[in-house]
């Protein structure tokens, strides 16, 4: 029975994650896809880039509260009784990681969705709220230096497990949460493949606003 449970949890999760904010936002309030703009990316950034700063703060949030509801569901596993309080971290990492996959591939946008980052954020607030937070400076630290927001959420993705390794608080880490900081930072290389041959060739765009420009 518990199996079934966590199966059905998991699904939930990836249905979450599935949630096309941008698509829906964009469509519902300025009547176009934005996969149709800019970047052609269901995410944030892009939104943030085509549709402005409004609408770009309330795609992300509501990404970065797929990722957090997604991983807290491990929470209500345990007050279920379905899991130990000694896996609500493995399941949360699991159900989190499930969403991302919804994400990128969200069901209800015929599997074509964003890279992840503010998805991947909500469910680092949830596993470790503090180096989260520390991970937020980092990246905006990056972005106003660089005006690059692709460097700024891989070197966020990268600054987790590494801040981790070197104990910043004073305390010895959880060695599945490291290795789930790697994980993470591998699958936002993998997501921002693209991204990282225009930074290194010079051209990759910077954080402007390009409202309404149809994709190349």
């Amino acid at each position: 029975m518990n199996v079934l449970i966590i199966i059905v949890t998991t699904v939930v999760a990836y249905l979450l994650g599935s949630i096309p904010s941008a698509v829906w936002y964009g469509q519902a309030f300025f009547g176009l896809d934005i996969r149709e703009y800019g970047s052609g990316n269901a995410g944030a950034t892009n939104t943030f880039r085509v549709l402005g700063k409004r609408a770009g703060t309330i795609v992300m949030l509501l990404d970065v509260l797929k990722g957090y509801t997604a991983a807290i569901l491990s929470t209500l596993l345990w007050y279920a009784d379905v899991i130990t309080v000694n896996e609500i971290l493995t399941f949360k990492i699991v159900f989190g990681l499930v969403a991302v996959i919804g994400h990128l591939y969200p069901v209800f946008a015929n599997f074509k969705g964003g890279k992840g980052v503010a998805t991947l954020l909500g469910m680092m607030l949830a596993t470790h709220p503090e180096m989260a937070a520390v991970c937020i400076g980092i990246f905006l630290l990056v972005v106003i230096a660089s005006q690059y927001v692709s460097l700024g959420s891989i070197m966020a993705a990268l600054a987790f497990p590494v801040l981790l390794l070197l104990q910043i608080f004073g305390q010895k880490e959880n060695p599945i949460l490291i290795v789930f900081g790697f994980v993470v930072f591998l699958l936002v290389v993998f997501t921002h493949q693209k991204n990282i041959g225009r930074l290194l060739r010079g051209e990759e765009s910077r954080t402007i606003l390009i409202r309404f420009r149809k994709k190349h």
